[in-house]
């Protein structure tokens, strides 16, 4: 039941840190939102690891470095599917394969074993993140066979970084996730650095180079907050799962974790008053209807 409500509730968190990093992504570039964000999240999850922590091998420490460099697959062909679209298929294709790889890697390489009650749950899960992660109103449009190998590849990528951090033992708190970001602040700052470099040669300013649209102008100080944001709400969601992948099995935390669109939903809603189509309300009553099952599993 723990491990349930921990996926269930960082799921929300991953929806509300997608949120904010949409809202960023309006002014700045998408990697320069996400460097942003993993340095913000690098410095809380380093502030809380030490009062996580009993041990940590050498092998934890890779594990997590090694979920940073597939954490950042997963987002470039994430956004990459998403912008070729149509969103209204890719982004639910997007779920679900990010769901069923590491059930399927739970239940047939770990041994997960699960009730006939867990096994309704799963599949109602599976129906509702089709649901909430459908974007009604697009014009109906045949994907790419690039976008569709883009999501596809993002929901394995997705897939693979739980099924990777799932490696990290117990007793090493938060130093997984602490590597992970670290990793990410490397490669991603690494770009943005690149960027600024381009820009100045071409004599240009840095700031130019960070923003989306390019131009003379920079972003606002509420813009960057919100990047910072993003970061701190994906360190918790991250938090959030892999303390639930540690009570819990990663078949039932990889299903649950898929339903991240509904907090982005749920946010835009209230906050923007953006309208949530009735299939969209049903995924969201079938998600709370899966969680259940899979607590009381």
């Amino acid at each position: 039941m723990l491990a349930a409500a921990l996926a269930l509730i960082g799921a929300l968190v991953y929806g509300a840190a997608d949120f904010l990093g949409g809202l960023a992504a309006k002014r700045l570039r998408s990697i320069v939102v996400t460097a942003v964000a993993a340095g913000a999240g690098l410095v809380i999850l380093a502030a809380a690891a030490p009062f996580t922590v009993v041990s940590v091998s050498a092998s934890d420490i890779a594990w997590g470095a090694m979920s940073g460099i597939v954490g950042f697959i997963a987002l470039m062909l994430l956004y990459g599917c998403l912008a070729i679209g149509p969103m209204s298929i890719l982004s639910p294709l997007t779920a679900v394969v990010s769901a069923i790889a590491p059930m399927l890697w739970g239940l047939l390489v770990d041994g997960d074993q699960l009730s006939p009650i867990a096994f309704v749950g799963l599949g109602l899960a599976l129906v509702a993140v089709v649901l909430v992660g459908f974007v009604p109103g697009e014009r109906v449009v045949r994907p790419s066979t690039r976008g569709l190998a883009m999501a596809v590849g993002a929901g394995l990528a997705i897939g693979g970084f739980l099924i990777v951090i799932d490696q990290t033992g117990p007793e090493s708190g938060l130093v997984p996730l602490v590597a992970n970001r670290a990793t990410s602040v490397v490669v991603t700052g690494a770009i943005v650095a690149g960027l600024v470099v381009s820009a100045t040669r071409r004599g240009r300013t840095a700031a130019s180079a960070l923003v989306s649209p390019p131009g003379p102008g920079g972003a606002s100080r509420r813009v960057w907050m919100l990047a910072i944001g993003c970061g701190l709400l994906d360190a918790a969601a991250n938090a959030l799962l892999l303390f639930a992948l540690r009570e819990g099995q990663l078949s039932v935390v990889s299903a649950l974790t898929a339903l991240y669109p509904a907090g982005t939903i749920l946010l835009a809603a209230f906050l923007l008053r953006e309208r949530v189509a009735a299939v969209q309300w049903v995924g969201l009553a079938l998600a709370v209807a899966a969680g259940g099952m899979l607590a009381l599993a």
